[in-house]
């Protein structure tokens, strides 16, 4: 899949140019996740978090007669979304706008898009977020149709040693575990039509594909007066991988809503 992407000036680093998902999502599996989703035939798709919305835009594909919104703060990932939707002659069909999701009035929809995204939902902090953004998702989406909620959980209690090389005060309490998050769903409304986590590959592919261009960018401008910034950045996040790599997990859970 290719994309058209932002200028960004010839001597700085590039963004995220060699991601086709913002996610740990390979295209093996986001094919039949998507015929899945369409077979439910949404004429409404909303996409929480939306990034440049390549999920939506799949399924905007596959069901001609839906539309979709995309919510999201980044301008330049929405820039993207709109580009890519021009270039696939779905423009008039998906509209990417810049705003917060907090409390937002934009369901209910039929199809309910939350990709590693549930903390744009609530102010609260991690874990206590998820509940809080799957009650959320229940008021946003119909009673006939469906969420895809793509959320971390822990597959072990990570290590105090693993804990301080992840993200700044990281803690075993950040994440639930598989089981407690599908609990969780079923106690906000919903029943867990499918679930599915990201395998091991699928981690490596992201996590090289998020540094790849950037990695290749510092190697070859190491004077430049961004390389110490970048370096320091690059450096920091791969240490973080390596800290979380095989312990943290990403579940992609189809949740049915419950009468």
């Amino acid at each position: 899949m290719t994309h058209t992407h932002l200028a960004i000036p010839a001597d700085h680093p590039p963004r995220l140019t060699r991601l086709t998902f913002h996610g740990p999502l390979s295209e093996a599996r986001a094919q039949p996740l998507v015929d899945r989703l369409a077979r439910t035939d949404p004429t409404t798709v909303l996409d929480i978090g939306c990034g440049w919305g390549e999920l939506m835009l799949r399924v905007l594909t596959a069901v001609p007669e839906a539309t979709g919104v995309g919510i999201d703060l980044h301008a330049e990932d929405l820039a993207r979304g709109r580009q890519n939707a021009e270039a696939r002659g779905l423009a008039h069909r998906a509209d990417f706008v810049e705003e917060s999701a907090v409390a937002t009035s934009r369901g209910c929809a039929d199809l309910v898009l939350c990709v590693g995204a549930s903390h744009a939902l609530s102010t609260t902090e991690p874990p206590q977020h998820t509940s809080e953004a799957l009650r959320a998702l229940r008021g946003l989406v119909t009673d006939d149709g469906r969420v895809l909620l793509g959320e971390s959980f822990w597959q072990r209690t990570p290590t105090p040693a693993e804990l301080k090389g992840m993200w700044p005060r990281a803690s075993a309490s950040d994440h639930h575990d598989l089981a407690t998050l599908l609990d969780l769903a079923v106690a906000a409304g919903f029943r867990p039509e499918w679930t599915e986590t990201a395998g091991l590959d699928e981690w490596e592919e992201f996590e090289s594909a998020y540094q790849a261009d950037v990695e290749v960018w510092l190697a070859r401008h190491p004077d430049h007066p961004l390389a110490a910034e970048t370096r320091d950045r690059l450096d920091r996040h791969r240490a973080q991988w390596m800290s979380y790599r095989g312990v943290l997990g990403f579940a992609y859970l189809t949740l049915v809503p419950a009468l």
